[in-house]
């Protein structure tokens, strides 16, 4: 394989790292079009588009609207007909992924000024969330446990999962997933006409006050346009990963943890850095004696050699700074000793620390969540958690004296703005 070499000490290392991490979705008009034109229809004809587009883009002739839900009783049977070893997979990764996120759940607060003044903040769970995942060939029963169980987690009332199943091909696991993790309702709907749906409502499907859960290009795209009108998690770029690894682990092993997120599509990232550079060949020679291994071969070669890169640099230092600056969506810190150099890294959506904390563990069974930030944004966002589901309400409660003081405070200030009625609404109470 032809992979990228890099070295800090070139001249030009760092406009040649920038081209490397580049990626700016291009803006597909005729997709743009179309996206937005679903929106527009399902938002004025509700079932009646849903059931069209569905038809059309999934082959699936749903008879009327109350077929595209699932009946709970299917959810059960998925799951009790799985095999042994698959269902204990399953309940065992979502009772880990249900602990971890357990520790996220915020508290409501307050507290009161000497004059009696109570200030705080109420925690509250969102009503109503939608659960976009994806269905036929790309189907992730570990993406329903990640987005529902924090979900759940929270409080959230109600859980809406909608899940494209091309000609009729419903995968067993992910209804088992929806099962397990209490997921209140399941559509067979997916595209951007299920995330209209979801943003809006029908008069089937209810309208949810998020949507999360990762889908293709259309379903991106819907996502994007919708906000506002309801919330969502994140727009996630290709899969990254992002290993700092001393020269000291087997080098198969590195080599298999890149496949790991270049195996996702063309377009992924996997890059490691190393200030061993025979290492770093001994890794090159790993991923050629590998390659061949891997049935999604291709798909590999290509992010590697379009997307990825070997770089070698003065020492580990310079390699957390380095880390900092993409921003990984997985970071492996791949040494003896892990913490020594966590406080060195600020950026990425999650560290996995040590030689045998491989990355697709999280993406299965550690427990914190998978979902996390791509394309640099974990410079200033955070892996999908609890606190997506929960929202915050200030709680204000002046007491007679506290109105004496803050009022004249506030009315300053409201005249200073030109803001008569503010002022004079603060004035009125005092006494």
């Amino acid at each position: 394989m032809n992979i990228t070499r890099l070295s800090t000490q070139q001249a030009d290392f760092n406009s040649r790292l920038s081209k490397l991490l580049a990626f700016e979705e291009t803006a597909d008009e005729k997709l743009e079009a179309t996206v937005a034109s679903i929106l527009a229809d399902v938002k004025k004809r509700g079932d009646e588009a849903v059931l069209e587009y569905t038809r059309k883009f999934d082959r699936l002739p749903l008879a009327n609207a109350a077929t595209m839900e699932l009946p709970r009783a299917e959810l059960k049977a998925a799951f009790d007909g799985l095999p042994t070893d698959q269902r204990d997979a399953l309940e065992q990764a979502a009772k880990r992924v249900t602990a971890y996120h357990q520790k996220q759940l915020q508290s409501s607060w307050s507290y009161t000024e000497a004059d009696g003044t109570m200030l705080g903040q109420q925690i509250t769970a969102l009503d109503r969330v939608g659960l976009y995942v994806p269905g036929g060939k790309a189907a992730y029963p570990s993406s329903v446990l990640m987005n529902a169980l924090p979900a759940k987690v929270a409080g959230v009332v109600e859980l809406i999962m909608v899940v494209p199943t091309p000609d009729g091909v419903k995968n067993q696991l992910v209804l088992a997933a929806a099962y397990l993790s209490g997921v209140d309702r399941v559509f067979t709907i997916g595209g951007a006409q299920a995330v209209a749906a979801l943003a809006y409502g029908t008069a089937t499907i209810p309208r949810v006050d998020k949507i999360v859960g990762p889908g293709n290009a259309y379903v991106a795209s819907a996502k994007r346009r919708v906000f506002g009108v309801c919330g969502i998690d994140m727009i996630a770029g290709p899969s990254e990963i992002l290993v700092i690894c001393d020269g000291q682990t087997n080098p198969d092993w590195i080599a298999m943890d890149l496949f790991s997120q270049a195996e996702h599509d063309e377009l992924a990232q996997a890059i490691l850095l190393s200030p061993d550079a025979a290492y770093i060949e001994a890794v090159a020679a790993s991923a050629d004696k590998l390659l061949e291994q891997m049935p999604r071969k291709d798909i590999i070669r290509t992010a590697l050699e379009n997307r990825g890169a070997l770089i070698h640099v003065a020492d580990m230092d310079e390699a957390c700074r380095i880390s900092n600056r993409i921003a990984p969506e997985h970071l492996e810190l791949s040494v003896d000793d892990p913490q020594a150099w966590l406080s060195k890294l600020k950026h990425a959506g999650a560290i996995f620390m040590g030689r045998y904390t491989s990355e697709s563990l999280g993406d299965y069974c550690a427990g914190p969540n998978h979902v996390l930030p791509t394309s640099g944004t974990a410079r200033f966002s955070s892996p999908l958690g609890v606190y997506d589901f929960q929202k915050r309400s200030s709680l204000i409660q002046v007491s007679v004296q506290g109105a004496q003081k803050l009022g004249g405070i506030a009315s300053i200030l409201a005249f200073g703005e030109g803001l008569q009625a503010h002022a004079q609404s603060a004035l009125f109470r005092k006494t």
